[in-house]
């Protein structure tokens, strides 16, 4: 590596430096950038997922700094930058690199999302980060109040959002085509990673951490456990301490046309029904209502979420009459109004139907009224760019993706608990279980706290 940095802080060191730098500054608030002026961008996580991302930004802006707790990982994507400082710890390549900074890209674990997006933000840098946006409800409420304190321009990496399918779906669906929508269905072909019921403890073996991997580091704010490849580089999305499971991996992509269509923001109520619970890894399958209040004229929803298999082996599925004949895909939505059905058999929401089919042939779609992109990933790195350059806020902005976020993360809590949760949203608590809000925020590992 062209740089050796500290890659970890003692707790003394990083909270005087961090608290001085990061929390208790005048923030003064980013300047203007022209339209042709180049950015001067920094990736956090910059294998799988991150490398795409770091590339666009690359692309997008001067990729001055890259960090991931992998060697071998940012030795491959360094090969593309070979201007870039390399760091194993976000922590210190912000408080070392903050002058050079504009703009950060985000593409960790979901436990280490918020750490590094807060304390970015905090710095006054605009920030694009990988959904689910958190790992906790209440870090996606903080994610939303620190961008809009901040004034920094933000986009969560729900790619779908860029696709101008879902931008179409959502106009026909606010132009009443199917009538007022009150039930939501969405499901995902997730899990694909070791969980529940086949993985429901910890493993056993101790294997060394290898020489390329700084483990410390990608435990961050977690609790504080053994290296095992059970986890990294890949596996962590189904286990509790890391990830999000199947809803938190998927929803931000499979609901948020829907979400975004139906105008939705806190739900009054969110219940599970879900296979057996272990301390350590998501439940095999999970079916999850959330109940939406009206909106303006808009009626009450019922929002269900499906994930995994049944016991019985059968895959987690909508009522089989809602599809008229389809045959389910993977993954997809059916928005229920009272004039017919809206069907996306597609991750995204990107593409659509309208069934029954013969009760709509010669349909007309509106008049458009998003702004199309259809640039895909890319294009949401562009809308990003474009609204720190001052254009208009990016589709998918930490206003909107934090209450996409923090609305989808109830419910893993409603899985860990055994009745219906009542959900007072503007106060960030559920009204009828004490037990239920223990897991609304969480305790962070000495030296990583928010």
């Amino acid at each position: 590596m062209r740089r050796t940095s500290r890659s970890t802080y003692s707790r003394r060191e990083f909270i005087g430096s961090a608290s001085a730098s990061a929390f208790a500054f005048t923030f003064l608030p980013s300047r203007v950038f022209g339209a042709n002026e180049r950015l001067n961008m920094a990736s956090i996580g910059v294998g799988g997922k991150g490398g795409s991302d770091s590339t666009h930004a690359g692309e997008l802006g001067d990729m001055v700094a890259l960090c991931d707790i992998d060697d071998n990982t940012l030795r491959r994507r360094a090969e593309k930058s070979p201007r870039a400082v390399l760091y194993n710890d976000f922590r210190v390549m912000l408080e070392e690199m903050d002058k050079s900074i504009d703009a950060v890209t985000i593409s960790t674990p979901d436990h280490t999302h918020a750490p590094a997006a807060v304390m970015a933000m905090r710095l006054g840098k605009h920030v694009y980060c990988q959904k689910p946006l958190t790992h906790t409800v209440y870090e996606a409420r903080l994610m939303r109040e620190t961008a809009q304190g901040f004034k920094v321009a933000t986009q969560m990496g729900n790619q779908g959002t860029a696709e101008n399918g879902l931008r179409e779906a959502v106009e026909v669906i606010r132009s009443g085509a199917i009538g007022p929508v009150r039930e939501a269905h969405v499901w995902t072909n997730r899990p694909v990673w070791p969980q529940a019921p086949k993985v429901v403890s910890r493993p056993v073996g101790r294997p060394p951490v290898p020489a390329h991997v700084h483990w410390d580091q990608f435990l961050g704010p977690a609790p504080y456990r053994p290296y095992h490849n059970a986890y990294h580089p890949f596996n962590w999305r189904g286990w509790w301490d890391f990830g999000t499971g199947a809803l938190g991996d998927m929803a931000c992509h499979t609901a948020n046309m829907a979400f975004m269509a139906l105008n939705l923001g806190y739900p009054d109520s969110v219940s599970a029904e879900n296979g057996p619970l272990n301390p350590e890894t998501y439940p095999a399958w999970a079916t999850v209502k959330f109940q939406f209040p009206s909106r303006g004229n808009l009626p009450p929803v019922d929002f269900y979420w499906y994930e995994g298999k049944l016991p019985n082996g059968d895959k987690n599925l909508p009522p089989k009459e809602l599809f008229h004949g389809n045959t389910p895909p993977g993954s997809g939505s059916l928005l229920v109004g009272d004039k017919g059905i809206l069907y996306s058999p597609n991750d995204y929401g990107a593409a659509y139907k309208l069934l029954p089919e013969d009760s709509f042939e010669g349909f007309e779609k509106p008049a458009p009224s998003i702004p199309r992109n259809g640039r895909g990933d890319k294009g949401m790195k562009e809308e990003w760019v474009e609204a720190i350059k001052g254009g208009r806020p990016a589709v998918s902005n930490f206003n909107y993706a934090g209450l996409l976020t923090e609305t989808i993360l109830l419910g893993n809590i409603a899985m860990r608990s055994d009745k219906k949760l009542l959900w007072d949203g503007p106060n960030l608590r559920f009204t009828n279980s004490s037990a239920a809000n223990q897991y609304i925020h969480k305790t962070y590992r000495d030296g990583w706290v928010l």
